[in-house]
């Protein structure tokens, strides 16, 4: 009857052996395959951040080129050029050659 019994606690510890790598085995695949989506979403969001950081440098840029055309608007110069284009003055004793066209 000894025998029995020690028979069937072997038999029980290999079942529990299996049950248990069974298990870390699923948790392993699981910790893997969250794994990969962890990276792919890591790559989304640097390649995303990446879009961000060109957009706010061309932002940027485009602030200081407005910055520049506000400074430029104020000056004389740009004055002279909308009276003369938008419209049509000129200085006194100026002449003005047009093409019959």
């Amino acid at each position: 009857m000894a025998r029995k019994a020690a028979y069937r606690k072997g038999r029980q510890n290999r079942l529990a052996m299996l049950l248990v790598t069974t298990v870390v085995l699923m948790m392993a695949l699981v910790v893997t395959f969250k794994s990969v989506e962890l990276r792919q979403k890591r790559q989304i969001y640097m390649e995303k951040e990446e879009a961000l950081l060109q957009e706010i440098e061309a932002e940027k840029a485009r602030t200081d080129e407005i910055e520049e055309y506000g400074k430029y608007t104020q000056t004389k110069k740009f004055v002279e050029e909308v009276a003369k284009e938008k419209l049509g003055l000129v200085y006194e004793g100026e002449i003005i050659f047009k093409d019959e066209k």
